[in-house]
């Protein structure tokens, strides 16, 4: 059995992070806990947002290719998981202009955060496996 995923992509996200892979190569997120835009998940060429002991890497995102399908993994800060362990996100895209650093802000979109609360099954398959 499988654990429950932290992250998910809506197709719309999806379609467009497989647009800015063709533009830039390899894609990563990282969603820190500033406020503001910095609160917003981030997406830059993967390497180019160092992550390491103070970052968790949530899970891959599966967007569609030319020929299959490719990986985009996700990041979070370690202290803003402590915020979000309890929460399924899905990284969506809607209009208008959302961070500068971000591959999608000329595109004039920008990706944001839905989440929900897990249930009580799958918070406790998380706990059990000790992944929160």
């Amino acid at each position: 059995m499988s654990l429950p995923e932290r992250v998910a992509v809506t197709d719309d996200a999806a379609t467009l992070l497989a647009k800015l892979r063709e533009q830039h190569g390899e894609l990563m997120f990282h969603q820190s806990g500033g406020c503001c835009d910095g609160s917003s998940p981030m997406c830059y060429p993967a390497g180019e947002f160092l992550t390491g002991d103070a970052d968790v890497h949530l899970g891959d995102l599966t967007i569609p290719v030319e020929g299959g399908s490719a990986s985009v993994p996700v990041w979070m800060s370690r202290s803003q998981f402590e915020y979000w362990k309890h929460t399924h996100l899905t990284i969506d895209v809607v209009p208008g202009r959302g961070a500068g650093f971000s591959l999608e802000a000329p595109e004039g979109v920008r990706f944001l955060i839905r989440s929900r609360v897990f249930s009580d099954a799958e918070y406790t398959e998380l706990t059990a496996a000790g992944a929160l």
